[in-house]
């Protein structure tokens, strides 16, 4: 529960950031491309990023962790860390699918990810094991920040379901879906035509990004049938809505010009993650004027 976002719709504020603030973080540094040569450390994190469940942990930190909560609009937050001393993992279980795709070094980054959200992994082991440098060629492999590995994995996903999107039918009415959780309003229309993308926030007085502000701030970006070569100006939030939309298509085989409108109000107090957008966006209720 503690790291597995996909379960935490529905939970308050406080319950996150609650069990959020329980987790001590380790850090150990290492050469983003030289990984495999970093020893036992690095060994054992990526045991525990390609474990199919949660593992028994025991850390040695060289000093007293810090209390600092670090807040991100794309990452969910972190509790306090130290530098690790010394680290003993318990017996784990890797998930064979993210195993499987691990050991094929020949195998692309992208088409692993691809591959492992057909087989119904989570986004969120997937983005994990991503981050850790476990898919791509062999001497392609280096280690993601962790924020990056979350926008990359959206985007990879959502970018293939598209292309499957641009083979449907357009829908023949027009669509509101709408939802709201922790102070976020989404209202996602869809509109007969050939698929094209917005994504447009409107960040209130009071809230995280305009906490001094007397107006409204608004943040857009969009695609259109040839998709985007440059990274969407709202962030990783863009691709996060972008995937759940996709889904949605995908499992009703059509597509749609779909512009997704987020409202956040002033009881949005801190960032929790873009998971919030993905899971707020693919639970919505629909109205068919």
């Amino acid at each position: 529960m503690f790291d597995l976002p996909e379960l935490w719709f529905g939970k308050s504020m406080d319950e996150i950031v609650g069990f959020r603030s329980m987790l001590v973080r380790g850090k150990h540094r290492v050469h983003v491309k030289k990984f495999e040569e970093a020893g036992k450390t690095m060994d054992k994190t990526r045991e525990l990023a390609l474990s199919g469940g949660p593992v028994d942990v025991e850390l040695g930190f060289k000093k007293k962790p810090r209390r600092r909560f670090v807040l991100d609009d794309e990452v969910q937050p972190f509790g306090p860390s130290a530098v690790i001393r010394s680290m003993n993992v318990g017996t784990s279980r890797w998930d064979h699918r993210i195993e499987k795709a691990y050991g094929d070094t020949d195998l692309k980054a992208a088409e692993a990810v691809v591959t492992l959200h057909e087989k119904g992994v989570l986004t969120s082991r997937i983005q994990r094991a991503f981050s850790v440098g476990a898919f791509g060629l062999k001497k392609q492999r280096r280690l993601v920040p962790t924020r990056w590995s979350i926008t990359a994995v959206d985007s990879i996903v959502s970018k293939d379901l598209i292309e499957q999107i641009k083979n449907f039918p357009e829908i023949n009415e027009y669509r509101v879906y709408e939802s709201r959780y922790l102070d976020n309003q989404f209202e996602v229309l869809m509109i007969p035509g050939a698929w094209n993308y917005e994504a447009m926030e409107a960040w209130y007085p009071g809230t995280v990004w305009n906490p001094a502000g007397r107006r409204v701030v608004l943040f857009s970006d969009w695609e259109g049938f040839e998709g985007r070569t440059t990274y969407a100006r709202i962030g990783g939030c863009y691709y996060a809505a972008r995937l759940a939309v996709g889904e949605m298509l995908v499992k009703e085989r059509r597509q749609a010009v779909v512009v997704v409108l987020r409202e956040v109000h002033a009881g949005y107090i801190m960032p929790v993650g873009v998971w919030q957008v993905r899971k707020t966006s693919e639970m919505p209720s629909g109205r068919f004027p």
